[in-house]
């Protein structure tokens, strides 16, 4: 029998039970071993704030379609190839593979979209390569200079995994913002020079933001997922300074401030979505490249450290509700799913 998780309305998710798929003749079946629920969009999709007029994703032939519920969704899937159909080349039965496929224990893909996962990689690290290419492409987008000062607002595992990136560049400084402890310890151990509380009232000082004036930020990166971050971003940017947007908002507005320092500043906003490279980079970046970076990032960065929580697929509405109640608690949530204990 197959497993499948299925958002039925806001707030709402069932496991659906039904018949094992078989392969057809280009395709390959494979048995998940983990799946990992991504705290940003995947929770737009549980509260109910997906925009309208929106495709669940142009460019993921799991997620094709119209947004409508109900609907399976999640792109983060370890398995295991276990048979393939007879048109497919090559040995793929006993490959471990990644997949941008909804949450289920079994399922059939063509062997195009599936990613071998590198041996020296363990599954519960390859579950982090869409954040970590996301962070990639934040890099790529935001392309942080030596000797800039840097800011980060938000630091779930998006912003946790640019922070590690950022790191790794020779900055002056790289300051980080999160209003939940657990995730601040977080940050400051992938490499943040400080992390700070968005509801510090001393904000402004910490950040050498003075009003109508701007702060002292080359580069600020609005991960948080909140609009109010937005207006943040802009107080803290310095004069022709950048702010990269990787939130997606979804259906929630962002009522901005661009009346005091934004104009006169010269700010430059740059939108940053991972199912797309800047043109101005086309001529030296693909995606399999962008991704070859995500694979060996993950080799550095090692973000397992990073799952907070671990749930079977039977458990779903008990991990999307602690991620809706208690975000505090959480940083990275996965399934395990039957086969991760099998031998």
């Amino acid at each position: 029998m197959r497993h499948r998780l299925e958002f039925l309305a806001p707030g709402r998710v069932a496991v659906r039970e039904g018949p094992a798929p078989q392969p057809a003749l280009d395709q390959v079946l494979v048995q998940t071993r983990f799946s990992a629920i991504s705290p940003g969009t995947e929770m737009l999709v549980y509260r109910g704030q997906w925009p309208q007029g929106v495709t669940v994703d142009a460019t993921l032939e799991s997620l094709a379609g119209t947004f409508a519920y109900p609907l399976a969704y999640g792109y983060c899937t370890v398995g295991r190839v276990i048979a393939a159909g007879p048109a497919v080349a090559g040995d793929w039965p006993g490959r471990r593979v990644f997949a941008f496929h909804p949450h289920e224990d079994l399922f059939c893909a063509r062997p195009s979209l599936l990613h071998p996962i590198p041996d020296d990689l363990d599954d519960e690290t390859a579950l982090f390569l869409p954040n970590m290419e996301t962070a990639v492409n934040l890099m790529l987008d935001g392309a942080p200079l030596i000797g800039e000062r840097v800011v980060v607002i938000g630091q779930g595992i998006v912003g946790l995994l640019a922070t590690a990136l950022l790191a790794r560049f020779p900055l002056a400084s790289l300051t980080t913002l999160e209003s939940h402890p657990l995730r601040r310890t977080a940050s400051l151990r992938l490499g943040a020079s400080q992390c700070l509380d968005p509801a510090d009232p001393d904000l402004d000082n910490l950040l050498g933001a003075i009003p109508c004036q701007g702060g002292q930020a080359d580069l600020v990166f609005e991960l948080s997922g909140n609009p109010a971050g937005l207006d943040t971003a802009l107080a803290a940017t310095r004069p022709s300074g950048r702010v990269v947007i990787g939130s997606w908002y979804g259906s929630k507005k962002a009522d901005l401030d661009l009346g005091s320092f934004f104009h006169r500043g010269r700010l430059t906003l740059i939108s940053s979505q991972v199912s797309g490279i800047a043109p101005a980079l086309w001529g030296r970046w693909q995606a399999h490249r962008r991704l070859e970076v995500a694979w060996e990032m993950l080799r550095q960065v090692q973000p397992r450290t990073c799952i907070t929580h671990r749930f079977a697929l039977a458990d779903a509405a008990e991990a999307y509700a602690l991620i809706d109640r208690c975000p505090g608690e959480t940083i990275q949530v996965i399934f395990e799913h039957p086969s991760a204990h099998a031998r």
